[in-house]
C-alpha cells in the first residue's frame, strides 16, 4: 500500500469518500436552515437516506442540531439504519460528551469547525474522536483555518464556502473552495461545502476541476421533488 493510501485509511466514512474515481456526494438530511427557513420541514429521514442510496451518495450527513436546524439523534439513527451508508453527525460539536454522543447514537464521523474552537480544542477532540474509532471532517473557511486544522492533525478537510453557518444572512462565496483547493495536502481528503449545485451557486464540474474527492450537498437535494433523479443528475 502507498504511503498517501496508508495516510487515507480510515474508517468507513473517510473510505467511501474515496472509493471511487469521481467526486463523491454527501448527501444531506435537514429540515430547515438559519438563512432559508423550512426547506423540508416534514421529510422522513429513513426514506430520504433510501433514495439518496438509491441515488448514488458515497455518505451521509445528517443535521441533529434542534433548535437552528429541527435535527435530532434519533434522524441520524434512522437514516444510517434504513440506509446502511456511512453517516456524518452535523452538529456544533464543542466538548468530549458531544464526541461521545456522536459514537452513541452511531455515527461514523464527525465534523469540527474550526471558527467554534481554540486550537487545543480542536486537537483534543480530533484525537478523541479517531481514538474512538470516528473520522472527523474538520471544517475551515480561510488559510489560518486550514493551518489550524492540519496542526491538529485533520485528515478529511471540508471547505465551508458560507461566511456565517448560524446567521439568517445568507452571504456566500462561492470561489472559496476553488482557491483554497491548492492549498490542502494531496494526503488529506478534500470536500467542497456549501453552495453546491444550486441555481448560480458551485457547480459539480468546477469542485471536480479544483480537485476535490467530496461535495457535501443539501439544499439542492432537500428540496429536490425526486432526490433519487438529482442525485444521479448530479452524480453524471
Amino acid at each position: 500500500m502507498a504511503a498517501e493510501d496508508q495516510q487515507r485509511a480510515g474508517g468507513r466514512f473517510k473510505q467511501a469518500l474515496v472509493a471511487g474515481d469521481e467526486v463523491a456526494v454527501i448527501a444531506e438530511i435537514k429540515r430547515r436552515s438559519p438563512s432559508r427557513g423550512d426547506l423540508n420541514a416534514d421529510l422522513d429521514p429513513a426514506t430520504m437516506a433510501v433514495a439518496y442510496r438509491n441515488g448514488g451518495a458515497a455518505c451521509l450527513s445528517v443535521l441533529t442540531n434542534q433548535a437552528m436546524f429541527g435535527g435530532s439523534g434519533d434522524d441520524l439513527a434512522a437514516a444510517a439504519h434504513a440506509s446502511g451508508l456511512p453517516v456524518l453527525r452535523k452538529d456544533f460539536i464543542a466538548t468530549a460528551r458531544d464526541v461521545r454522543e456522536s459514537q452513541a447514537m452511531g455515527a461514523d464521523a464527525l465534523l469540527l469547525i474550526v471558527a467554534d474552537l481554540s486550537a487545543p480544542d480542536l486537537a483534543e477532540l480530533h484525537h478523541l474522536a479517531v481514538s474512538l474509532g470516528l473520522d472527523v471532517l474538520t471544517e475551515v473557511k480561510s488559510e489560518s483555518e486550514l493551518a489550524t486544522a492540519l496542526e491538529a492533525g485533520a485528515d478529511i478537510i471540508g471547505v465551508n464556502q458560507r461566511e456565517k453557518p448560524k446567521s439568517a444572512a445568507f452571504t456566500m462565496d462561492y470561489q472559496r473552495a476553488e482557491r483554497l483547493a491548492p492549498l490542502i495536502p494531496d494526503h488529506v481528503v478534500k470536500v467542497a461545502e456549501s453552495g453546491i449545485a444550486v441555481p448560480g451557486g458551485t457547480t459539480m464540474a468546477e469542485v471536480r476541476a479544483a480537485g476535490y474527492d467530496a461535495a457535501l450537498v443539501g439544499e439542492a437535494l432537500v428540496t429536490a421533488d425526486d432526490p433519487v433523479r438529482a442525485l444521479k443528475q448530479l452524480l453524471a
